[in-house]
């Protein structure tokens, strides 16, 4: 079985260390909080099922690295032209996609993203892919809440979530 290469960084944020894996070609894999590693890992594990060597990244830092503290500066367009691969379903890709056509500061429910996708009785589902995201904040699963409003789990928690979500302007309960 081939092993898959992935290069490390780290980041600090206004809301904690977020860790970077990117590949061989620049394209980001992962984005996770460090403090949720384990997560990053077991969403690895799932969606790979390969081994995978992690290694952390010499200079020069990646671009990833850098659109990400750019985001974090206040400029939250520069994340959406970064290239991201994920392995994942179909379907997982396909509501990973449709995350990204969500512009900063608004936000959606389950239902809606559900519809946007062409299959409105998989609420459900599209909530599961959501919380396996391999790369919150580009793939912003962070702007899906509650259809009443309310916020909703986040991989990074409920605090992190809630300051993105004011970071980018978007109005929640």
């Amino acid at each position: 079985m081939t092993e898959l290469t992935f290069y490390s960084e780290t980041l600090s944020t206004p809301t904690g260390s977020m860790v970077l894996l990117t590949d061989s070609q620049d394209r980001l894999r992962v984005i996770d909080w460090a403090d949720y590693d384990h997560r990053m890992l077991r969403l690895l594990t799932a969606q790979y099922r390969k081994p995978i060597r992690i290694q952390t990244r010499r200079a020069p830092t990646s671009p990833a690295r850098a659109a990400m503290s750019d985001y974090f500066d206040g400029d939250l367009t520069v994340i959406d032209s970064l290239v991201t691969e994920t392995a994942g379903t179909q379907f997982q890709r396909a509501v990973w996609k449709a995350l990204r056509d969500i512009p900063p500061g608004q936000t959606t429910s389950y239902g809606a993203l559900a519809a946007a996708i062409g299959r409105p009785s998989a609420v459900r589902a599209v909530g599961a892919a959501n919380g396996a995201n391999p790369i919150g904040v580009v793939v912003p699963c962070h702007r899906v809440i509650g259809a009443n409003a309310s916020l909703t789990g986040y991989g990074g928690g409920l605090e992190r979530k809630r300051w993105l979500l004011a970071h980018e302007g978007a109005a929640h309960s």
